[in-house]
């Protein structure tokens, strides 16, 4: 979210989606276990999802009502997918030091290409 807030255009105070928003986005090059670890954290995200199936995303998304299961699941997944990336796993990494290492990934993957 943090990538698509800073990437993204506005329409008002709207997000604009397009394909660039992650068309450039700098994916990381997880190990074989890394990649099982973010598969099964995506996985308890889906089945924490599934203990409510009367709930509509809003619902389960709401900042201050959220279930605690599908809270820690989302926890569980950014810390493999920060993991993936090498990124710090502490609560003292900002998302702005988040977006700016995935700016500096994104300047050596376009390096590359130059």
């Amino acid at each position: 979210m943090a990538w698509m807030r800073t990437v993204c255009g506005r329409l008002k105070s709207d997000y604009r989606y397009s394909p660039s928003v992650y068309n450039n986005f700098p994916w990381p090059s997880p190990t074989d276990e890394q990649r099982q670890r973010i598969e099964q954290t995506a996985q308890a995200i889906l089945d924490a999802r599934a203990l409510y199936p009367d709930s509509s995303l809003a619902d389960l998304y709401d900042e201050l009502t959220m279930p605690v299961e599908l809270r820690r699941a989302h926890q569980e997944n950014d810390r493999a997918v920060m993991q993936a990336y090498g990124f710090p796993v502490k609560s003292s990494f900002t998302e702005s030091q988040c977006v700016a290492e995935l700016f500096k990934l994104y300047k050596e993957l376009t390096r590359s290409v130059d």
